[in-house]
This record gives structure tokens, C-alpha cells and sequence, in this order.
């Protein structure tokens, strides 16, 4: 079972611990695929070729203001957008402690970090091409209108 998506964006793997997906890599996978792996690869591609916008997968939500800020992130519906302080009146957190915990997700494109911004900036992006991969991948899914 092949273990690496080769996106536009690069290749991409999956991690999974105990039947949940905890990681997604910018790099190619090192070890066999499990079923639930190659399922996230697979409605990865189909993300990729226009055809899926919902992740209907285990995935890892993590504790306390990072489990509220990814499911935050999992509910902006593709080709829009969130700032950090949408999302902190949201869950009721600082803007500040919202950018560390997006910064912190280890499940990017499948928990969208990429679409949450600053009021007045594009925020970061941790993936490899930081900023410039954000941008990219909002301009696929539709939403580069809402950067200008």
C-alpha cells in the first residue's frame, strides 16, 4: 500500500496512533499504510482532485483550547475564511492563545488551519512554504477573492 500522496503541494503522509490520524507530514511516509492511513490518503486525493470537502475521518483533536480551536478550524466550510478573533469570541480564548494553537495542529489540510487569518494579515502557516503555501492552497479551494 503506498504510503505518500504526491500533491500539488508536495508529498503528504499520514500518522495514525490507536485508530486516530495524529500527523500529517509534508513528506513522503516511511512505513506500510494502514487501512486507515491509506483511507485518509485516498480522501486526501479526492480533496485534490475537487471532489471531496469534508474529511470524514478519526483524527486526533487533542486537550482543552487546541481541541477547541481545531474543531473551530474543521467548521470554516471550504473557500472561506475565520481570523483568530473570530475564533476566539467563538471558544472564548485570547486571539493570541487561538494563532498558537492553529500554529500547533498537526493535521493541517485536514483540520484547515490555512484558513484562518490575522484581522489585517494572512497569520502563518507552518507547513514547508509557510505563508506562500497558504495563500496557494486557499487559491485552490476558492477563497483568494477573500485575500484582497
Amino acid at each position: 500500500m503506498d504510503t505518500t500522496l504526491h500533491s500539488p503541494f508536495g508529498p503528504l503522509s499520514l500518522r495514525e496512533r490507536d485508530g486516530i490520524l495524529v500527523a500529517l507530514d509534508w513528506r513522503p511516509g516511511q512505513d506500510t499504510a494502514t487501512p486507515l492511513v491509506a483511507e485518509g490518503l485516498r480522501q486526501l486525493a479526492e480533496y485534490f482532485d475537487g471532489k471531496r470537502v469534508i474529511f470524514d475521518l478519526p483524527l486526533d483533536w487533542g486537550q482543552g483550547i487546541h481541541a477547541q480551536v481545531r474543531r473551530a478550524m474543521a467548521a470554516i466550510p471550504l473557500g472561506e475564511t475565520r481570523t483568530y478573533g473570530e475564533i476566539a469570541l467563538e471558544i472564548g480564548a485570547p486571539a493570541q492563545a487561538v494563532g498558537q494553537a492553529c500554529g500547533a495542529n498537526p493535521l493541517p489540510i485536514l483540520i484547515p488551519c490555512h484558513r484562518v487569518l490575522g484581522r489585517n494579515t494572512l497569520g502563518g502557516f507552518s507547513a514547508p512554504g509557510g505563508v506562500e503555501t497558504k495563500v496557494a492552497l486557499l487559491r485552490f479551494e476558492g477563497a483568494a477573492g477573500l485575500l484582497i
